[in-house]
């Protein structure tokens, strides 16, 4: 019997004390990432980026409408002959299909210059968290932003956000 007992403290014993020892913290990575000034920059680049493209389709979306009208005008003064009126309506089809084609394009260049753009920034971030996990000695870092952590014991996790942010400096 005093084995079993004494078995079952050597057993016990080391959980209590390696209970002790585990290290969490947390985090937001998206208030680090907002307050880096490559995000700034990114975000001007991407902004640049979208100012081209909403002025090349309001080009084109305005020589559509101009188009469009003087179809309409020609064709409600009945002034066309009817190979130039399908010619025409035909040209006004292919160009509303290039228009939305264009659209389509802008939308994912703009989607894989934002990835482009962050993919270094993220890495950063998740470099600075890793680094000052190990120096902190933590097995665990939650991320906050992701919204998935539905509560934090401020008192045995340790909110390292300043720490990562002195680190990207």
């Amino acid at each position: 019997m005093l084995k079993k007992i004494v078995l079952l403290v050597m057993l016990v014993l080391p959980l209590g004390a390696m209970a002790q020892t585990l290290k969490f913290g947390h985090t937001n990575s998206q208030e680090l990432i907002v307050d880096m000034p490559e995000f700034k920059k990114a975000q001007e680049s991407l902004k640049a980026l979208e100012d081209k493209y909403n002025d090349e389709f309001k080009r084109t979306q305005d020589e559509f409408s101009k188009k469009a009208q003087q179809f309409q005008q020609d064709m409600s003064e009945n002034t066309l002959p009817q190979n130039i009126a399908e010619r025409r309506q035909k040209e006004l089809q292919d160009m509303g299909q290039r228009l939305e084609a264009f659209q389509n394009e802008a939308y994912q260049s703009m989607q894989k210059a934002q990835m482009d753009l962050m993919a270094p920034i993220t890495k950063k971030v998740n470099d600075a968290i890793q680094k000052v996990g190990k120096s902190e000695g933590l097995i665990y870092i939650f991320d906050l932003s992701s919204g998935v952590i539905p509560y934090i014991d401020s008192a045995q996790s340790k909110d390292i956000t300043t720490l990562i942010k002195a680190e990207l400096k």
